[in-house]
């Protein structure tokens, strides 16, 4: 289980479905962990990555946009214990512009935050 950063596995990414992370995506994946691991190191806790890959089946399954970021590897719903989504989405936004993490989506949702590193400024409530 190759490991992307210092608390980040690539089978954290694996496709509910099963599918691994196809080696073609495997860098924007890494770069998707690099920016979840600056808000690991700002929170100082663990954060769980509910779903990252989705494979394009898995993602048709579950009503997701064909242009999900989750296709691409660069994104992730987490959750962090203790914190809710409002709160882990505001610390994103700071580390946005502090320049720590890289520009993308947040999305707000009851139980998890949604990042993505698309690059560009995204941000919905779901």
């Amino acid at each position: 289980d190759p490991q992307l950063t210092k608390n980040f596995h690539i089978k954290e990414w694996r496709c509910h479905d099963g599918t691994d992370v196809p080696w073609s995506l495997v860098e924007n994946v890494t770069k998707c962990a690099t920016n979840l691991q600056a808000l690991r190191n700002a929170l100082g806790k663990p954060v769980t990555i509910i779903s990252g890959f989705r494979s394009g089946a898995y993602n048709d399954s579950i009503g997701s946009k064909r242009t999900s970021q989750h296709i691409k590897g660069f994104a992730a719903d987490i959750r962090v214990a203790g914190v809710s989504p409002t709160e882990v989405a505001s610390l994103i936004e700071g580390l946005i512009k502090d320049g720590d993490m890289d520009q993308g989506g947040v999305g707000v949702y009851n139980s998890f935050t949604h990042y993505d590193c698309r690059g560009t400024k995204a941000r919905w409530k779901g």
